[in-house]
């Protein structure tokens, strides 16, 4: 039988199919990540965005598609984690856009609402890669259009966008002679692909293996906070002691919303506020002493659902010796400028506040921070400017999309690295305006190199090298160039071709795996080989890498 219109409901049905098939394969993906580095995270990135995606259509299924549809882009756009899980919102957000105002829609503006996907997902990348998921998003919308002009059968329509995103993510090795070298296709594209074949499932009346592992709200929307490396606090001194999560789902007859009112208003009962509202409800986190007052001011515009109340200092006292909390932070008083590092390991967490960072996000290549998350501490800070360092490739997308979402004026210097997320620290100077100080800090990321050591987890060949699973391999401004069958030796190795006679400081931080009788070894070799380069060494603590090389 065919299928020529889809309602709300039905959609809802297609995300949460999307987002299962997606969910059971996330490892497939992550396994797709061209280097052979035991983070590579796609497949984890893009399933919690998308899980956060389905979480929020769940909570407003109804029969009104454009309505489901802006609530699947609100959910995808907070959650949103990695280059490949803001690129999914991004098509996802174009794609609600579209048909926002249709209760149903047929094959044609199904097809249109794709191509929209694509065209706003490439707007919102600097520079588009092809023999990405951008590239099997285009493709694919491509075909749904041509297939729409003569199709009125919305199976049909989807198994031609199936069978184009298969074809395209084939070919992607074709577009990006690294995947062709490893031996991949495009993980960002295979994780598409999945999703696209849920929605085809549910259409054809099928059901994919597996449910999606949506986390509960607490975890989306503080899915760092537990982690947090700066909140080292005694339970008495949190001011505002309450989590409160909720949402209000509109009504005639109360009072008509304003979100700029509504989150000036809310601002006097807390802190760490975060309003996120469209035409029929509005989410709200926030951190407060009295949820019953917030609860009630909620009531005054509609029905509140999906509460949660969480008591904070009981949580906090309950994770002493553990990784703490940041959410009871005493509010401090506004300044001039705040500073947001993400990072890997407590050390480095502790180098960087030592260094003027105000805050610092617990998160890497194993575990990137939300668009949410980074939303959150922005608003932690306090500040008349926030200056955000990812320092993480994977990262910068989701910083820019945090950005764009909140009313303070909030600065991203795109560091790649721990490394350059340090100088541009050392080049801040608090007293220069907003324009200056971005000048100054992007111009610093210019004047260091950045050196890793990790361990590959399966063999590959890459750039020339010839590299077995377990072999320590040398990654040199994000690229790797070396490798050896101890720490020593691709340390050593790296450091030969990183160093260069005008090399005037060498900095070392040790990982986890770092022994010190090995660190006293490499320091040794340093200076005995570049005798004129001042060497620092200090225990950052990173997981996975266990040395991490910072040249200026």
């Amino acid at each position: 039988m065919s299928i020529t219109t889809i309602d709300g409901k039905r959609f809802a049905q297609m995300v949460s199919q999307g987002a299962s098939l997606l969910s059971v394969n996330a490892k497939v993906v992550d396994a797709l990540n061209v280097f052979p580095v035991p983070d590579g995270d796609t497949g984890t990135n893009m399933n919690l965005s998308m899980t956060s995606g389905a979480k929020e259509v769940q909570t407003n299924t109804q029969a009104h598609i454009g309505k489901v549809g802006i609530a699947l882009s609100r959910g995808l756009l907070m959650g949103a984690r990695g280059n490949s899980g803001v690129i999914l919102s991004q098509l996802f957000r174009g794609f609600a856009k579209s048909i926002e105002t249709k209760e149903t829609i047929g094959a044609e503006e199904f097809a249109k609402a794709f191509q929209a996907g694509v065209d706003t997902a490439y707007k919102a990348v600097m520079k588009p890669v092809e023999g990405t998921i951008l590239t099997v998003a285009k493709d694919a919308a491509k075909k749904a259009v041509e297939a729409a002009k003569t199709e009125t059968d919305l199976v049909k329509v989807m198994t031609a966008v199936v069978e184009e995103a298969h074809a395209s993510l084939n070919r992607t090795p074709d577009l990006l002679p690294v995947l062709k070298e490893v031996g991949v296709v495009d993980s960002g594209g295979q994780g598409l692909v999945y999703v696209y074949e849920g929605f085809l499932a549910e259409l054809k009346g099928e059901k994919v293996a597996g449910t999606p592992s949506v986390p509960p709200m607490s975890e989306l929307v503080n899915a760092e906070h537990h982690k947090n490396a700066q909140s080292h606090m005694n339970t008495e001194d949190i001011e505002y002691g309450y989590c409160t999560e909720f949402m209000v789902r509109f009504e005639e007859g109360k009072q008509p919303f304003s979100e700029e009112n509504f989150r000036q208003e809310l601002s006097k009962h807390g802190d760490s506020l975060l309003v996120v509202s469209d035409d029929d409800l509005v989410k709200v986190h926030i951190h407060a002493e009295y949820p019953g007052d917030v609860l009630s001011y909620g009531q005054k515009y509609g029905s509140l659902i999906n509460m949660k109340i969480e008591n904070m200092r009981q949580q906090h006292t309950s994770l002493v010796g553990e990784s703490r909390s940041k959410q009871g932070e005493p509010k401090k008083e506004k300044q001039k400028y705040g500073v947001i590092a993400v990072s890997m390991g407590q050390g480095i967490a502790e180098l960087f506040k030592s260094i003027g960072v105000d805050e610092v996000i617990e998160g890497g290549q194993t575990m990137n921070p939300s668009t949410e998350d980074i939303v959150s501490s922005i608003k932690s800070v306090n500040a008349d400017h926030v200056i955000i360092l990812p320092n993480n490739s994977n990262i910068v997308m989701a910083a820019n999309q945090a950005a764009s979402v909140v009313e303070n004026n909030v600065i991203v210097i795109p560091s790649k690295t721990v490394p350059q997320g340090m100088a541009a620290m050392l080049a801040f100077n608090p007293e220069d305006d907003a324009e200056q100080t971005e000048k100054a800090l992007n111009e610093a990321l210019k004047h260091v190199k950045s050196g890793q050591i990790t361990y590959a987890v399966r063999d590959t060949q890459i750039d020339g090298l010839d590299i077995a699973k377990n072999d320590f391999m040398g990654i040199s401004d994000g690229k790797i160039v070396t490798k050896g069958s101890t720490q020593i030796e691709a340390a050593r190795n790296l450091l030969d071709l990183m160093m260069s006679d005008e090399d005037e400081i060498l900095t070392i931080l040790c990982g986890e795996d770092a022994k010190q009788d090995e660190t006293d070894e490499l320091a040794a070799y340093i200076e005995e080989k570049f005798p004129d380069a001042e060497l620092e060494i200090h225990r950052g603590d990173q997981p996975l890498y266990s040395y991490i090389f910072s040249i200026e």
